[in-house]
């Protein structure tokens, strides 16, 4: 069990890709805590085990620090923390007023910031680590989600200033996420054809499932992961085909 007897704490962890990496920490025999606003609509479990849900606002500094506190008072220590919540909807940048996307940023990165300087002070005392859940839509133009690429980009080069700054006693990566098939898939993707044409433009031929995310995240969070920092591990079945080599007509066959 490579994080037995270790804290973990997920935020966003009630669905999707958190509840994918959170049944992947109660696996690996972490206590895993899980955090949102809402409760899961179902527990999360794993191996005969589960994650035990509390709620919180993550845009809010007092709750978020309570949060925290209340989880050390009651495991007695904090070894990981997984920036995991966040996401937004679809809209262009003039459909949108600013206040609007400001909302955005500030859930995918001033939320993470908020909530890794609460937890900062436990996991440097457990030498513990930080793993940002990422995106590739901050290393690309994002049309209709510009600020949420904005958001990841600036929350990969928070991750690195952690790295650097909180060194060494704690660890900071990113997860940086490709498309991945979860239960809101559809509204991005469409029907069920619509996921799988969706699949076919990965060179992998498929979306990455919300467990493999986690499979990622409990390596950065282990012992076999101890000299990785600061690191970015690209998980995007191999990314995407560039548009040009459909389009061009040269070595094709008339």
């Amino acid at each position: 069990m490579e994080l037995d007897g270790r804290v973990a704490v997920v935020t966003g962890g009630t669905r999707g890709v958190g509840a994918g990496i959170a049944r992947a920490f109660l696996g690996a025999g972490a206590k895993v805590v899980v955090c949102a606003r809402r409760p899961p609509d179902r527990p999360v479990e794993s191996a005969g085990r589960t994650a035990v849900f509390k709620p919180v606002d993550l845009r809010d500094p007092a709750a978020v620090h309570d949060f925290f506190a209340d989880v050390v008072a009651t495991y007695g220590q904090l070894d990981v923390l997984v920036n995991n919540a966040g996401g937004t909807p679809y809209r262009l940048l003039g459909e949108g007023e600013a206040e609007r996307h400001a909302r955005v940023v500030a859930l995918n990165l001033t939320a993470p910031m908020t909530v890794s300087l609460a937890a900062y002070e436990y996991l440097r005392t457990s030498r513990g680590s930080v793993v940002m859940i990422g995106s590739v839509s901050g290393s690309r133009p994002s049309p209709g989600t510009a600020a949420y690429g904005a958001a990841k980009a600036g929350l990969a080069n928070l991750a690195g200033s952690m790295a650097v700054e909180w060194a060494p006693e704690v660890r900071v990566n990113t997860l940086v996420l490709g498309m991945v098939r979860t239960e809101l898939s559809h509204l991005h993707y469409g029907d069920e054809a619509g996921i799988a044409a969706v699949g076919r433009t990965v060179p992998a031929g498929r979306l990455a499932e919300p467990s493999e995310i986690g499979d990622a995240a409990v390596f950065l969070a282990s012992e076999r992961a101890a000299y990785v920092s600061g690191a970015s591990l690209l998980i995007h079945g191999g990314g995407e085909r560039p548009a040009f080599l459909n389009a061009a007509t040269a070595d094709k066959e008339s």
